[in-house]
């Protein structure tokens, strides 16, 4: 599913560090060896149909690669 993050992300959690990262030798491929962390974290996105919505987010981080594959785990309710 197409999304566009809108904003900043909050709440920002390590989840997997190291070789607890189980997706790590395929990222090794993808991306570069690195040390790759796994993260989640809250934001508002913008789906493919234009509704704004508030997630929780799951991506993969690198020191000099940036933030990788982010995925959907969850909406949330919408804040007031």
């Amino acid at each position: 599913m197409y999304f566009e993050i809108v904003g900043e992300i909050r709440q920002v959690e390590v989840i997997a560090t190291g070789a607890g990262v189980r997706k790590r030798k395929r990222l090794w491929k993808v991306y570069g060896r690195a040390s790759w962390r796994k993260l989640k974290g809250i934001a508002t996105i913008k789906l493919s149909d234009g509704a704004r919505v508030t997630a929780e987010l799951h991506w993969y981080e690198a020191h000099g690669l940036g933030k990788k594959e982010f995925k959907i785990k969850q909406l949330l309710p919408q804040e007031d």
